[in-house]
């Protein structure tokens, strides 16, 4: 056998032993999953983002990620009806034919305030998904001290929303939101006022949040005591976070899931970015006071101001801050 018969043989081998071992593991171990709150509902440690689904210049290959997603273990999807234009939900409908639809917890977001735009948003979002049921659907950005009044006053999108639920068309009902924990607080107090109880509720949760303006500090433990369901998103600020070498991807993912969170949402769009996703919630184990201590202390100098965080300070991240006509 010549040297290069041997290499080309050997590479072989490995590749058959990896893949081996690759699908053996899946088989072996379950993939992690956490309760959603009071729900009861399991849904996967890690989350497929859905902003980054209708980014993708190839829509095939973003059915394709969605679908190997599915097949590797996660079921929580992420969505919303202004993303991408709504190509974000086509994208996501179209993957989830074939009986994909049954593996997956779907969850997207609307932006209306008002019962019209709120009622309108959800009809459009389930078309698109190509679902009669939406699993969980989230008032998106809440980043305004006048949003949760707006949505629970008369005539408002909470309206909508509790109509979609009793006509079955919606299961549970949460928000989201990534300016300021002082306005995650009024949402819930506001909800509280009108004898209402959210199932989830989506924020920031990372490794520079707990160091300014901090979700982790004031309403995680509000979530955690009324169980409600916590789903971390920008675990590394939507890339932002990675600039400034303090933390690596894998890291950022497993501080965001050693927290109480039932979810951690994560932006894929390539299948190596998907395939770190999973490997992360695979390998994740329980970090160590001190390990947290020293994450946060390499972390620290970089986030006092929120300069990698510029969903809290910019409107940057306010697709309705854009685009006021979405509130209805």
């Amino acid at each position: 056998m010549n040297r290069r018969h041997f290499l080309k043989t050997a590479a072989a081998g490995t590749l058959i032993t990896s893949l081996h071992h690759k699908f053996a593991y899946a088989a072996d171990a379950p993939f992690p999953t956490r309760t959603l709150g009071l729900t009861g509902e399991k849904v996967s440690v890690v989350g497929l983002g859905g902003y980054h689904i209708g980014m993708q210049s190839d829509e095939q290959e973003s059915i394709r990620i969605i679908r190997t997603a599915l097949d590797g273990g996660i079921n929580f999807l992420d969505n919303c009806w202004d993303y991408n234009g709504g190509q974000s939900e086509v994208r996501m409908g179209k993957a989830l034919r074939d009986g994909y639809r049954q593996k997956a917890f779907l969850m997207t977001k609307i932006d209306g305030r008002t019962k019209k735009a709120a009622a309108q948003q959800i009809e459009e979002s389930l078309r698109r998904l190509q679902t009669e049921r939406i699993d969980l659907l989230q008032f998106h950005e809440i980043i305004r001290d006048t949003d949760p009044d707006r949505i629970f006053a008369e005539g408002g999108g909470m309206e909508a929303a509790l109509e979609a639920k009793k006509q079955g068309k919606i299961r549970y009902i949460g928000f989201t939101g990534h300016k300021s924990p002082d306005i995650h607080l009024k949402m819930l107090k506001t909800a509280a006022s009108h004898q209402f109880r959210f199932d989830a509720v989506q924020m920031p949760l990372n490794v520079m949040d707990a160091h300014y303006e901090s979700f982790e500090k004031k309403v995680l433990p509000v979530l955690v005591k009324e169980n409600i369901g916590v789903l971390g998103m920008k675990s590394m600020g939507d890339k932002l976070i990675l600039k400034s070498n303090t933390a690596t991807p894998v890291e950022c993912l497993h501080y965001a899931m050693n927290l109480p969170t039932s979810v951690v949402i994560t932006g894929c769009d390539s299948m190596k970015i998907l395939q770190q996703a999973l490997d992360a919630a695979r390998s994740f184990k329980p970090m160590s006071q001190t390990e947290v201590a020293s994450l946060l202390a390499k972390t620290a100098p970089a986030a006092g101001k929120g300069e990698y965080e510029r969903y809290k300070t910019s409107h940057d991240f306010d697709g309705t801050y854009q685009n006021p006509q979405w509130l209805g």
